[in-house]
């Protein structure tokens, strides 16, 4: 293998890992396949939305040589954006909610970015960001392009996110599974991922189902928002939706960790747990495919990983 140009082309072609140890201990019909998407450049799914959205944006035009890239983030597309304009030469703002966990922060300002952090809506807890929480930092974000003459990235509506995942993560888990996927869950944050993976997977008959937290007051960070409208779902054939506690992605995640040796954060452990729940239900007897959509890394500082309950 010859050296890469850039860490960038080091995004995407994540390896897909069968959890045969979780099959067995809870006696599942079917499979398993996890999609490691934690092992990234910025250990998160979101790299590769990242990318296609920056590459399209300069391809275009849109975004000019050495111009300012701002986003709204939770963090984990804030350091794919990070990783991207610092290898393309292009300043990044990442503008963030208090609420989201602190390694993110620290870890897009040393990948160079300059990290606005957003006080949260009044009564809000940190650790839990709510879609009060995540109108406040639009609004910064809206502010701060304008004043700065700034790209806006808004993985939220921008084309390249779920294409992203039309063209790589889904056809990557189709070619990686030898085709015997036969239903794919994912957590919603921006919706790029599973809109995206549905383009590709539902033709094939492949069912694809939205991965859901059960409250609005909920540690599933990066998701669960109900706002922006989610433009990437639109038109998307779904069948389905699964609905999961924080308590039961905090479960999962660990069950993750300790069974398989798979280091994700709680949208991974959200997965999880709907397509076990798929398995013993609707999807018996199938394959179920799901990505472990960032590092547990990003979690030290929560209770994810101590003695505290999530929720």
């Amino acid at each position: 293998m010859t050296p890469l140009p850039s860490v960038i082309e080091a995004i995407g072609d994540t390896p897909l890992v069968e959890l045969h140890r979780i099959r067995a201990a809870l006696g599942l019909e079917g499979r398993v396949l996890a999609k490691l998407d934690y092992l990234t450049p910025g250990f998160s799914k979101k790299d590769r939305a990242a990318r296609a959205i920056i590459e399209a944006a300069r391809a275009s035009g849109e975004l000019r040589d050495g111009q300012v890239v701002v986003e709204l983030t939770s963090g984990n597309m804030g350091t794919g954006l990070a990783i991207v304009c610092a290898v393309l030469d292009h300043p990044f703002v990442a503008v963030m909610s208090e609420g989201n966990s602190e390694e993110r922060a620290r870890m897009m300002r040393a990948l160079g970015a300059e990290v606005v952090l957003v006080r949260q809506a009044e009564g809000a807890k940190p650790g839990k960001v709510s879609g009060a929480d995540l109108a406040l930092v639009e609004e910064e974000a809206r502010r701060i392009t304008e004043a700065r003459a700034a790209f806006r990235a808004d993985q939220f509506a921008r084309e390249g996110n779920p294409d992203a995942h039309a063209r790589g993560t889904a056809p990557e888990i189709w070619e990686q599974s030898g085709h015997a996927v036969t239903a794919f869950c994912d957590f919603v944050g921006s919706g790029g991922t599973i809109g995206g993976a549905a383009r590709f997977f539902s033709p094939l008959g492949v069912r694809c189902y939205a991965v859901h937290p059960d409250r609005a007051d909920h540690p599933i960070q990066g998701g669960g928002y109900s706002m922006p409208d989610l433009v990437h779902l639109r038109g998307a054939d779904l069948a389905g939706d699964v609905t999961i506690t924080g308590q039961e992605a905090a479960e999962h995640a660990r069950l993750l960790a300790r069974t398989e040796g798979i280091f994700g954060g709680y949208s991974a452990g959200a997965n999880l747990a709907a397509a076990i729940r798929l398995l013993q239900g609707a999807e018996r007897g199938g394959c179920v495919a799901f990505v472990i959509c960032d590092s547990g890394l990003k979690y030290l500082s929560t209770d994810l990983w101590g003695q505290g309950n999530a929720e």
